[in-house]
């Protein structure tokens, strides 16, 4: 077991979710219960695991021994050659399943999530693709069995986006999407292009966990809330109450604005839900930044700045540019499949927390 830090800690730290969990007191509290069973199977599975491959390197250890004895029965050693390869590549499995379980999990993993995708460089060309890509992302939370919610969007005259928001609720939202923030570029030749083109235009992503009351502490006398009518594209009516509401924070400039909803106080409240998850990133991307000037590397989370990804459309390409993954699946990732995308990312990540910690790569 030189290879795995020492279970000692883990052990200690199940015997006291244990005892927490046979504790009656703590079903009165079911945000607390909930935490603390998952906390709990958590590391049951992880000991558990470890537990296995103390049993399976013995097996390896009896297995290699038999080889190397010439007075050993054939048939075993017959056995073992067979059975050896199976529980080396077990093994290496299993072990690499523990150390990603040795990481101390992101508390806002489980959150669920606030996504926004701007149109940025390219015009009309940018919408459109903001709306393909807003799709794309739908279609990938309905395999996942999330739900979106819309709360707040702005038409562009020729279709697409200039700003989508939406609320995605699920199983672990934001664990699976925290590394699609920042800027995606699309090259392809646009459906008003004469002259076939490929034009290179860019949509902005931005990923927040959504914030709960604890998380972040707005002072009412810091806003300014205004009403207006609410209009579509071109400046059509879209209904005849005064129901759009922008909330202005002003320690932190931000500006939010939701008419979707022919109701004042329905977008009120999804103007500040957005609120408080963007005032949660801001505080996040202070942490970050701080931690990062520590770390040799590391995969954006948050910063629009940074381009990240681009969709090929001539190619069938799509290509990660902070992982170096290419993918030539363009169609299958324009209908949802981004799995493979995000796999890779997490991994990637998983990777660098254990190198931080001082243990050995499971990549490598």
């Amino acid at each position: 077991m030189n290879d795995l830090p020492d279970i000692t800690p883990f052990r200690i730290r199940l015997d006291e979710l244990d005892a927490q969990m046979l504790d009656p007191n703590l079903f009165t509290d079911p945000q607390r219960a909930a935490t603390v069973s998952r906390d709990q199977q958590r590391m049951s599975r992880l000991v558990n695991d470890y537990d296995t491959i103390e049993k399976i390197e013995e097996q390896i250890a009896e297995a290699r021994g038999l080889l190397k004895d010439d007075q050993s029965d054939p048939d075993l050693r017959e056995l073992a050659e067979m059975e050896l390869p199976e529980n080396e590549a077990l093994l290496a499995k299993m072990q690499q399943a523990v150390l990603f379980a040795m990481i101390p999990p992101d508390p806002t993993d489980s959150r669920n999530t606030l996504l926004e995708i701007r149109a940025g460089t390219g015009g009309d060309e940018a919408a459109l693709f903001g709306g393909k890509l807003f799709r794309a992302y739908t279609r990938f939370a309905d395999s996942q069995g999330w739900k979106v919610q819309t709360m707040s969007t702005s038409d562009a005259e020729r279709g697409g986006y200039k700003e989508v928001i939406a609320l995605i609720t699920g199983d672990s939202v934001y664990r699976q999407l925290k590394f699609e923030s920042g800027v995606h570029r699309v090259q392809r030749v646009p459906v008003t292009e004469a002259n076939g083109r490929i034009h290179t235009s860019t949509v902005t992503v931005a990923v927040m966990p959504e914030a709960q009351d604890v998380d972040v502490s707005i002072d009412p006398q810091d806003l300014e809330i205004t009403v207006c009518r609410a209009s579509g594209p071109g400046g059509q009516g879209v209904n005849t109450t005064d129901s759009a509401v922008q909330i202005i924070h002003n320690p932190s400039g931000l500006i939010v604005t939701c008419a979707d909803e022919r109701s004042q106080i329905k977008n009120k409240a999804k103007a500040m839900t957005v609120l408080r998850s963007r005032l949660l990133k801001l505080k996040e991307d202070e942490e970050r930044a701080k931690y990062a000037a520590q770390r040799k590397g590391q995969i954006g989370t948050g910063d629009r700045s940074e381009r990240i990804r681009t969709y090929n459309f001539p190619q069938s390409r799509v290509t990660d540019h902070r992982i170096g993954l290419t993918l030539h699946s363009l169609t299958e990732v324009m209908e949802g499949d981004f799995q493979p995308l995000m796999s890779a990312l997490l991994h990637e990540d998983m990777a660098m927390k254990l190198a931080e910690l001082g243990n050995p790569s499971p990549m490598g």
